[in-house]
This record gives C-alpha cells, sequence and structure tokens, in this order.
C-alpha cells in the first residue's frame, strides 16, 4: 500500500514527492475599472440609490444580462431571499421547504417571516433538492420552495416547478452560488418565481456584500411590492415617498458604493463563469472512472459553474476514510476541506432547540415539523464523505491537472 499504483510514488503523507510543487493562480479581483465607477458615484454628492444613477445603471446591465423584465437591489444575498419570501406574501406559520446543505442565509428570511423551515432530502451526487423529496414533505401549510443551486449547479427545475404548479407553490431559486449557471437552456435565476443572487465577497462577483432579487412574473406590481419590501414598505415610484404602511418589512437597500462596484464587476462576470465551467468540468473529466471516487455531478441538461467543487468518497470502496483521503491529498500540495459545512441546517442548535429568538420557541411552536437527525440520510451522507475543493478563475490549465494528477494518485493508493 505504500506505493502509488499509477505513478509509482509514494504519498507525500507516507515521505514521496509532492504532486504540486508551484503556487496556485491568483490575480485581481478589482482595478481601475472599479475604481472609476467609484469616483462618479462619489462625485454625485449622494450615495443614496434613489437619488443616485449607480444601484440603477447595475440593475439595467443586469437585466439586460439575464433578460429578465424587473429586479430589485438589496444587501446581501440573505435579504435577497428575505425579500423574495415577503413579496410572495410568505407569512405567520407559513411552510417552506428548502435544501438543508445551505448557508444560514438561506433559512433567516424564513424564521423572519415567522414561517416554518421545512427541509427536504438532496440528490446524492447533484447535491440538489430531490423532487421526489420535496413533493412528500408538503401539508395544507407549505406556500413556497427555495431551490438553492449549491455550487453553481442547477436543480432539476422542471421537476420543481411542476411540483409547484400542481399544489399552487411559489419557487424562489437561491443563485447565490450559481451566477450564469444554465438549466436546458435557461439562467437559474430566471425559472422560478423570483430569483436571488448575492454580491458577498465570497461570490463570482463581489461589491463586499449586496444582492439582487429578479422578479419573473413579468408584473410591475409584484416589482412594486418587491421594491418596496426591500425598503420598509415605502414607495418610492410616483413624485411623492409613500409612506403609508400597511405590514411590517425591513431596510436592505444597496448604496450607490456598492452599486459602481456591481457595475464593473458584471461586465467580468460571464468570462470568470466560462473560465470555472471548464476548469470544474475538466476536473470531472480528469478524476471520472476512479475507483470509489464520485466526481461532483451536473444535472442532466444544466451548465454548472463551480464556486467549488465538490467529489463524493466511498470509503468502503476506496479503502480509506473521507478524512484519510483529505489529508493525503492536502499533503500532495492540493487544498481542500472534509466536507462542505459542519453539519446539515437543521441539526444546528437553533433547529434542535427550536429557539429562533431568545426565550421563545415561536415559529417553530406552530408547527410539528420535525428536525430529527436522520430526515435527511442523502444530504447527511453527502456531509460525511464529500471533500471540497476550490476552482478559481485565476487557475491556470496546469493548477487544474494538478489537481487530478493528486487526485488520481491518492485514489489509486487507496484503492484495492
Amino acid at each position: 500500500m505504500a506505493e502509488s499504483r499509477v505513478t509509482g510514488e509514494r504519498l507525500a503523507l507516507l515521505g514521496g514527492p509532492k504532486t504540486k510543487t508551484t503556487p496556485f493562480g491568483t490575480g485581481k479581483r478589482f482595478g481601475f475599472e472599479e475604481a472609476k465607477e467609484l469616483l462618479e458615484a462619489l462625485e454625485q454628492n449622494t450615495l443614496f440609490y434613489h437619488f443616485g444613477g449607480k444601484v440603477k445603471q447595475f440593475l439595467h446591465d443586469f437585466n439586460e444580462l439575464y433578460g429578465v423584465p424587473y429586479s430589485v437591489a438589496t444587501s446581501s444575498g440573505t435579504a435577497s431571499i428575505h425579500v423574495a419570501l415577503g413579496a410572495a406574501g410568505i407569512t405567520v406559520g407559513d411552510e417552506v421547504i428548502t435544501s438543508p446543505i445551505t448557508d444560514q442565509g438561506t433559512v433567516v428570511g424564513i424564521l423572519y417571516q415567522n414561517a416554518i423551515p421545512v427541509f427536504a432530502d438532496l440528490d446524492p451526487h447533484t447535491y440538489n433538492l430531490d423532487p421526489a423529496s420535496i413533493e412528500a414533505r408538503i401539508t395544507p401549510r407549505t406556500k413556497a420552495i427555495i431551490a438553492v443551486h449549491l455550487a453553481g449547479n442547477p436543480c432539476d427545475m422542471d421537476a420543481i416547478t411542476a411540483i409547484a404548479r400542481k399544489y399552487g407553490l411559489k419557487v424562489i431559486e437561491d443563485c447565490a452560488q450559481s451566477y450564469m449557471t444554465r438549466y436546458k437552456g435557461r439562467l437559474a435565476g430566471t425559472i422560478g418565481d423570483y430569483g436571488c443572487f448575492s454580491t458577498n465577497d465570497f461570490k463570482h462577483i463581489s461589491t463586499g456584500d449586496g444582492g439582487m432579487v429578479t422578479i419573473n412574473s413579468g408584473s410591475e406590481t409584484d416589482y412594486h411590492v418587491a421594491h418596496a419590501f426591500a425598503d420598509k414598505n415605502y414607495q418610492r415610484f410616483g413624485a411623492v415617498v409613500n409612506r403609508d404602511l400597511n405590514y411590517l418589512a425591513p431596510n436592505y437597500r444597496m448604496t450607490e458604493l456598492q452599486g459602481a462596484v456591481g457595475i464593473a464587476q458584471l461586465k467580468k462576470l460571464k468570462g470568470i463563469c466560462q473560465r470555472r465551467r471548464v476548469l470544474g468540468d475538466r476536473i470531472t473529466e480528469g478524476i471520472t472512472g476512479l475507483k470509489g471516487i464520485h466526481p461532483h455531478k451536473v444535472t442532466e441538461g444544466g451548465e454548472c459553474t463551480y464556486w467549488f467543487y465538490m467529489l463524493r468518497v466511498n470509503e468502503p470502496e476506496l479503502g480509506c476514510t473521507r478524512d484519510e483521503f483529505s489529508r493525503a491529498l492536502a499533503a500532495e500540495g492540493i487544498p481542500n476541506s472534509a466536507g462542505y459545512i459542519p453539519r446539515t441546517v437543521y441539526l444546528n442548535g437553533m433547529f434542535q432547540n427550536r429557539q429562533a429568538y431568545p426565550g421563545s420557541h415561536f415559529p417553530f411552536e406552530l408547527s410539528d415539523v420535525s428536525y430529527e437527525k436522520g430526515i435527511c440520510p442523502n444530504a447527511e451522507a453527502i456531509l460525511n464523505t464529500a471533500v471540497r475543493i476550490a476552482v478559481s478563475e485565476f487557475y491556470t490549465d496546469g493548477d487544474i491537472e494538478d489537481i487530478i494528477r493528486a487526485i488520481r494518485k491518492v485514489a489509486t493508493h487507496y484503492g484495492k
């Protein structure tokens, strides 16, 4: 077991030569283009989105790129999802079905509306919602589905939208990690009722923080409702701001500084996503067929833009644990992490204690939804056997070949 059956070399973990001996490619995300837009924003003498022109231009450019009639700017991706939920009319005691492998930001808006998150299980290799599990979770209280396109891989949107039509549900797409992702030719974020994007610093493009919500119905009324919900329910479409409020809404406004950076970042987006698609697909091509290794499967009919790459280890077949594989890969010079998040969302304390607010069990007390370990076995198994590898548009072709060689070296060493 001390020699690699591919290369004849010992694993670096056992004293052999490292596969990756050169630095990964890097680059600058921001430059003169962003600085120019920022200076213009400052010269407006206002940084408030309603009076300035940068947020408006940013949204105009985004709408043209995505082919949507309306979008609303927000202060974060988390805010985007909350705005979509508010615009969709989600309210106290409603149930919203979503993924158990996601950032907390996906569920925050549900609970802010005093609605109940319900978690459906996932496809074991695309890591996205299993439509059969979604349908099994539907109750008379169910009002919406939040489809999380994890890591730039599209959900099975035909099946999800068919279920939504059957039961009269809203579909909200969480596109925080899935810029320019396509499903059967359509851009993720344009298929459901609302598409929610993030410009957090750790996404394909960055304005530091920020986000957008697409309004896909084409209804000007729906747009006005979503726009107001992001701005305390103030109506800013006439000569006079209407502050006659009928229900609670947050302040999630984007500033002109964020909008300015966004204008420049959008010009780079196609190239960023295309490069990531090529690199991620090449990793899959290079490791397909390895015993005990399941590559990151792209949804049928989809194009992935790889916010990260995540493979799975079949521990009995490979002959080592996921953690052993992860350590051996790191020793070969390939940084990686064992899993993606530490545990499924429903196993976090907030759900286990059924406590969204200190000293209260509201709104969980309105529902008997279960958050027990084992309710989403595929999702739990994914996190216990996954290895996540970074992908960057700045990586060279050589970097990707080194990643492939390292995975093959470690897998072949351990495989029987």
